[in-house]
């Protein structure tokens, strides 16, 4: 009985891995590595370069390890990059995940858990949100996501043996606290990671995209959750699933949000540095406020949040920084394929 997870080699599906291994679950990593890096699947786990689009492929990874669940990590996450070109991330997300879906079908296997996102809802009329809102996404990115959604729930319908829960990710931040993973793609959008990379030297300054919101502060608020609790939130919902239960969608974030300068302000004082912050336009598919409802991963899959303390998360975030400036001078070798 293994696991599979897609884009293990990437930020969150790496944390997911070992959040697996830890349980003392036998996972196998497919990956086409555009934005992940082999080095950060653990030696002992079985690691496969490839697109989840590649049916045979999946098919043949799926028979070989013997896979009962599949976690679905990889796609394209970057809202504005969605807005300049839909059609990519219709590709990249919708119907690579649609494959990846029927090729999970035709080999039995009765466990999906879907990396989502609240860019579902749009903008919300009121917060906390829940999953019952409407969902009316305002990009392209939140589009793509929602249509697959979609799949999964018909495929749900028409195939009784098979049975998914799509995780709604509000923002996501903070690396493992053993300093095993963390998100190292030098382009990432998090705004905590980059406010990290700002206050080490690895960017001049961090840049603030509209203040004219209607918030406290004017700036954009989210509800940020530490990479290795959604990782357990993953951990919940399968277990839920495994245990017989039905199909549904659940959010995934702490029930609070911080603005956009809180998180630059928390920065810079876990940090002791204070870097230079500019003020630019608001970029096109950011809502004002995204906040989550978070009873039914709470009350249904059993999930207890472990790190939610921003300076933890901040705290977390900042030390993986520094061990990555810490690599460059020893860079570590990319892995073979298995």
């Amino acid at each position: 009985m293994t696991v599979l997870v897609t884009g293990g080699a990437g930020y969150i599906g790496s944390h997911m891995v070992l959040a697996l291994k830890d349980a003392g679950r036998s996972v196998v990593v497919l990956d086409d590595l555009s934005c992940g890096f082999s080095w950060l699947v653990p030696e002992d786990v079985a690691f496969c370069a490839g697109d989840v689009g590649d049916q045979p492929l999946v098919r043949a990874l799926i028979r070989k390890h013997n896979v009962t669940a599949i976690l679905h990590f990889a796609g394209s996450i970057v809202v504005p990059d969605s807005v300049r070109d839909p059609l990519f991330y219709y590709r990249n997300n919708t119907v690579q995940s649609r494959a990846l879906i029927e090729a999970a079908i035709a080999e039995g296997v009765g466990h999906f858990i879907f990396s989502s996102t609240a860019a579902v809802y749009g903008e919300p009329e009121k917060t906390p949100i829940s999953e019952e809102m409407p969902h009316q996404p305002i990009s392209p990115y939140g589009t793509s996501k929602l249509m697959t959604e979609w799949m999964l729930r018909d495929a749900a319908v028409a195939h009784p043996d098979f049975n998914y829960v799509a995780l709604r990710y509000f923002n996501v931040a903070g690396a493992d606290p053993l300093l095993r993973s963390g998100q190292s793609f030098p382009r990432a959008t998090h705004l905590i990671k980059i406010a990290s990379q700002a206050a080490t030297g690895e960017r001049s300054h961090i840049e603030v995209y509209g203040k004219d919101y209607a918030t406290t502060d004017g700036t954009c608020v989210r509800d940020y959750i530490h990479v290795s609790d959604l990782a357990q939130a993953h951990l919940c919902a399968l277990n839920y699933l495994e245990a017989g239960g039905k199909s549904t969608a659940a959010n995934c974030g702490y029930g609070y949000g911080y603005s956009v300068l809180e998180i630059i302000d928390a920065v810079k004082r876990v940090s002791g540095i204070d870097f230079p912050v500019h003020m630019a336009p608001r970029r096109a598919g950011d809502p004002a406020i995204l906040v989550a409802g978070n009873d039914r991963i709470r009350n249904e899959f059993g999930f207890v949040a472990g790190r939610a303390d921003l300076e933890l998360i901040v705290g977390d975030a900042l030390a993986w920084e520094r061990k990555l400036q810490s690599m460059k001078t020893d860079e570590p070798e990319e892995r073979a394929a298995g």
